[in-house]
């Protein structure tokens, strides 16, 4: 048991430190336990760390699980960037031989896919009801122990200090890595640098509780206020050598300026995107970050799915047969889950300028690696022309 949990933590930190580069497993067909004809099916993406943590949070269960092809990219990053849609979807539906195996026609499917996968789709090509998962795979035993109820803790996402921990060893080590590659003459400095990066990564990103609401009520661009915490971060680092300075003589001036300039240079690497490399805020980089979420009323009919895959409980249903209300809107990430998979396309988003980016450009173009998506500049669709719809 203590090997098993042992093997568990070394290919977490593994897969932690090479997070930025994906990682394939098979795609098909996978027998948790003993399961029968009436087994839940549940569906994940193929990024190895992601599948061998949904196996452990499913022992002990009696379930199918599905790996579709992602890419080898984990589910959000996947579904949002375009490479896990429906069309993956319906190729393991059709070809895992899952149909063959059980007697009803039910796939629970992560909630984080819902900006990518149109559930629609799926069900109208394969006869299979889509289910939104809950958003950790900690949470699927409570899941399906719940009747396939997922309450509200369940569908918010967070950016606790392991998901932290994890984000500083995924810039950390292949920072460090070009360090010792780049700088093989420079000897004598490379365990230092190396220090430096990990300890100015592990400040940023374990501290960032404390510098969190300057991203959510900040006046200043995304850029500044990211600016603001590389200041921070250096400043911390810069004092602490100053003091450390003052019990060794053997600290020149020209040593000082040298760290002063590599810590400077590395919290700027660290909080350019910042935002970004959090699940919470939207990338400070996206264009995306200037749209806002809207509702058009008249043509909500209260079906709740939009709350469902919303990841940051920004959109309220209460089943009362009343429009949904967008509560917290400061919260929204612009991931655009609940515009893909909203029946009646009554939920869009709004420029700064009027402008109207349509649900169907939502589903149709997805984001890049540098967040550029259709925006409404250049589909020019006006308020007052998308009301004709």
């Amino acid at each position: 048991m203590i090997m098993r949990h042992l093997k568990g933590v070394l290919f977490d930190v593994f897969f932690a430190c090479l997070r930025l580069f994906p990682f394939r497993c098979q795609t098909g067909c996978l027998r948790i336990g003993n399961p029968g004809p009436d087994a839940p099916v549940l569906l994940t993406c193929n990024y190895r760390l992601t599948v061998e943590r949904v196996k452990t949070a499913l022992d002990g269960l009696d379930v199918f699980l599905l790996v579709a092809n992602s890419r080898g990219v984990n589910v959000w990053c996947a579904a949002t960037g375009g490479l896990l849609t429906h069309h993956d979807v319906v190729s393991v539906l059709k070809t895992s031989g899952i149909q063959g195996l059980v007697h009803h026609r039910r796939v629970i499917l992560p909630q984080l896919a819902a900006t990518g996968i149109e559930a629609r789709p799926v069900e109208e090509t394969t006869g299979w009801h889509v289910v939104w998962g809950p958003v950790e795979a900690k949470d699927i035993a409570d899941f399906l122990e719940s009747g396939q109820e997922a309450n509200a803790e369940m569908r918010t996402v967070t950016f606790g200090w392991t998901k932290r921990l994890a984000m500083a060893m995924a810039w950390a080590f292949p920072m460090s890595l070009i360090v010792l590659l780049g700088l093989p003459w420079w000897r004598s400095i490379v365990p230092g640098l190396v220090a430096l990066i990990w300890g100015l990564s592990l400040l940023i990103y374990m501290g960032f509780p404390l510098f969190r609401s300057t991203f959510v009520y900040g006046r200043k661009t995304a850029y500044l206020r990211q600016a603001g915490v590389a200041l921070a971060g250096w400043t911390i680092f810069i004092s602490g050598f100053w003091i450390t300075s003052l019990f060794n003589e053997g600290v020149t001036r020209s040593s000082f300026l040298f760290w002063g300039v590599a810590a400077l240079l590395v919290v700027a690497i660290l909080c350019f995107d910042l935002m970004g490399s959090t699940p919470v805020f939207k990338s400070g980089t996206h264009e995306d970050r200037r749209l806002r979420i809207s509702l058009d009323e008249d043509l909500c009919a209260d079906v709740g799915v939009c709350g469902e895959v919303c990841p940051t409980q920004v959109i309220e249903v209460d089943g009362s047969g009343d429009p949904a209300r967008l509560v917290q809107i400061e919260h929204c990430v612009q991931c655009g889950a609940c515009v893909v998979q909203c029946p009646l396309d009554a939920l869009y988003f709004m420029a700064p300028d009027g402008g109207v980016v349509a649900p169907q450009t939502i589903r149709r173009f997805k984001l890049n690696l540098l967040g550029k998506r259709l925006i409404p500049s250049e589909t020019d669709t006006p308020k007052e022309k998308y009301d004709e719809r």
